[in-house]
């Protein structure tokens, strides 16, 4: 017996479209059971898959700002001071990590990273998205507030924080998509998602320029003591404002919820503990293209986003207040075009204008060519304007490449996507544990022909991955991953589903009439 779909009389034409698209044969969106419906009290105010847009996009302004707060307190921690005293003149400073030692200081974070990205994956579909996802950004935070110490204990103990640190922030990204695999309806995944990751550009914006104000006015200490005490607050916020589906918001209106089980659906939103198709995903194509593209864009967001403080100071002259702020501009700017990005994206998919396919192709190679091209043109520009126009553009673009390759595993199989983001963060960490090893190796003199270098490779990695993605990318959802609904929510000795989670309603399986 197929349970009752929900009423939209109160929904948008928007979501009644969405609505009954999804419905099974030639159910009315009227027909629902007017009992055990939930108050709508609480019609008047955000609707709740905004409220955990909002929070997951100030939490990766946690990630981030705690991931690159010691971009810019290293350059303090290793800044020559003149001392004066008694009529004689010495130079100190508090570490002399040469280029080499701090190329593995700041890249030891991804080794650790790298390593819970798919366990990160996996783990979401067990516990859930929102406890991990919490959990991540909460140790990551404790250990923020521990570096100061660290440092000063000794240059291996840093590393290892730094490693546990990449630990905890791996499971980040594939838990947020176990999150929207639940909450965020199809024709809502690009905005939705691309609001929650710009948090990690407006967190770059805001932590750069902050960290080099706190090194110049408190000591590169206060660094850590600050962002770490900010995040440990928002853990607390999220953990208790998030509820980790629909169905167990207690603020939720009936017509969002009816909504959200009607777009969802059951194979995102209610599979529990489906064994993944591994062999799959690693065979499958459009798999890869998510990959490499989610590997290009990083390699050029990670190498500006761990040397352009020391760039700017280097090649430019800027002193280190300037340098991170002139550094964070990029990223305002990418931060504004991500959210661009995925508004336009869901308008282009929503109103039949392009396939979900042709969008995701367009926003990842798009931003992708003229990246290579901006990146080249700063390698040869010849002022500090125009380097900085050229790097803030190119970094800028990226923005419509994140409504492209990182909302793809959501069309390509929803209810595996915690574990596609993982794999494809895998991958994508690899840029940021090689990118600062290669670039402390490469510029040794710190000259502009030796940062010219490093621009070129990265241009030549994005135009790679616009062609790989343009030629194997995909927005349909695969065949893998489709399965009948009886079997998504039933089976004979493992339970797919609890019937509380049933959408619209409690049916049981078996039911023939």
């Amino acid at each position: 017996m197929l349970a009752t779909p929900p009423s939209s009389a109160d929904a948008s034409p928007d979501e009644k479209t969405a609505i009954k698209s999804h419905l099974h044969y030639t159910q009315s969106l009227t027909e629902i059971p007017h009992h055990q419906r939930r108050s709508s009290r609480w019609l008047n105010r955000i609707q709740r898959r905004h409220v955990v847009a909002i929070l997951a996009f100030l939490g990766f302004c946690q990630v981030y700002a705690l991931r690159v707060n010691l971009s810019v307190a290293i350059v303090a921690m290793t800044a020559n001071r003149t001392i004066i005293s008694e009529g004689n003149t010495k130079i100190e400073q508090d570490f002399d990590w040469d280029s080499k030692s701090q190329g593995i200081i700041l890249s030891s974070f991804f080794y650790g990273y790298a390593v819970t990205q798919i366990p990160g994956g996996w783990l979401a579909t067990r516990i859930g998205g929102k406890k991990l996802f919490g959990l991540g950004i909460l140790v990551t935070a404790i250990i923020t507030l521990l570096t100061p110490l660290l440092a000063w204990t000794g240059f291996y103990y840093l590393v290892v924080g730094r490693i546990i640190e990449g630990i905890f922030e791996g499971v980040t990204y594939p838990s947020i998509h176990a999150v929207w695999s639940r909450w965020a309806p199809p024709l809502e995944r690009s905005r939705l998602v691309t609001i929650a990751f710009s948090g990690s550009y407006f967190g770059t914006v805001i932590s750069l320029p902050l960290s080099g104000y706190l090194a110049e006015t408190f000591g590169w200490a206060s660094i850590f003591y600050v962002f770490g005490t900010i995040a440990i607050i928002w853990c607390i916020v999220w953990l208790i404002v998030v509820s980790e589906t629909p169905q167990e918001d207690k603020q939720i209106t009936e017509e969002e919820l009816d909504y959200i089980r009607a777009t969802v659906g059951p194979a995102a939103n209610h599979v529990k503990n489906m064994d993944p198709p591994w062999k799959r995903f690693v065979t499958s194509l459009p798999v890869w293209a998510i990959m490499l593209a989610h590997f290009s864009e990083n390699w050029g967001f990670y190498t500006l986003l761990t040397e352009l403080p020391t760039f700017m100071k280097d090649v430019l002259g800027f002193d280190l207040k300037h340098a991170g702020l002139l550094s964070a501009l990029p990223y305002l700017v990418m931060g504004t075009v991500v959210q661009i990005g995925g508004q336009l994206a869901d308008y282009l998919i929503s109103n039949g204008h392009l396939s979900t396919t042709k969008v995701r192709k367009l926003c990842t190679c798009g931003a992708f060519i003229f990246q290579t091209l901006f990146l080249i043109a700063a390698a040869h520009a010849t002022s500090a304007t125009a380097v900085v126009a050229c790097l803030t553009v190119a970094v800028g673009f990226g923005g419509f490449a994140w409504a492209g390759f990182s909302v793809n595993p959501l069309d390509i199989a929803p209810q595996f996507a915690s574990i596609l983001m993982g794999l494809s963060n895998t991958v994508a960490t690899l840029p940021g544990m090689i990118s600062p090893l290669l670039t402390g190796h490469l510029v040794q003199r710190k000259t502009p022909e030796e940062w010219q270098t490093v621009f070129y490779i990265a241009g030549g990695i994005y135009l790679a991955g616009a062609v790989f993605y343009a030629m194997f990318a995909s927005g349909k959802l695969q065949r893998w991953a489709e399965l009948p609904d009886g079997e998504m929510l039933c089976a004979d000795t493992h339970s797919r589903a609890s019937t509380e989670d049933l959408p619209f309603g409690s049916g049981t399986c078996g039911d023939s009439d």
